[in-house]
């Protein structure tokens, strides 16, 4: 009986440990992924990158929507400029953090 529960606890610590085994393994690609990407973190945040796209299409945005639409459309034109500066920026982000990684091969 002690043998049996002995084993059958030794089989379930096993069986949970794996994932924690197989997570800590690391290809040289996944290391030189996230070396560019925080490369490009620190870029962007040193010149505000983030802000400028954002704010800037959001300003544009509100200044169409207010042109064609009064107050309200300048809302819902600042809103529109935000949401799609948003996108931009992480597609630009995406960008910056390929380049990298073929610039830098390791």
């Amino acid at each position: 009986m002690a043998f049996t529960k002995m084993i059958s606890t030794l089989f379930l610590l096993a069986t949970f440990s794996l994932p924690a085994v197989i997570a800590a393994q690391d290809t040289a690609e996944e290391r030189r992924h996230r070396q560019a990407q925080r490369s490009q973190d620190a870029h962007d945040k040193a010149h505000h990158n983030t802000a400028k796209v954002v704010g800037g299409s959001a300003a544009g945005g509100a200044v169409l929507g207010g042109v064609l639409g009064g107050g309200k459309g300048a809302l819902i034109g600042g809103a529109a400029g935000a949401g799609g500066g948003g996108i931009a920026d992480k597609v630009r982000k995406h960008k910056g953090v390929e380049k990298r990684e073929n610039r830098d091969p390791r």
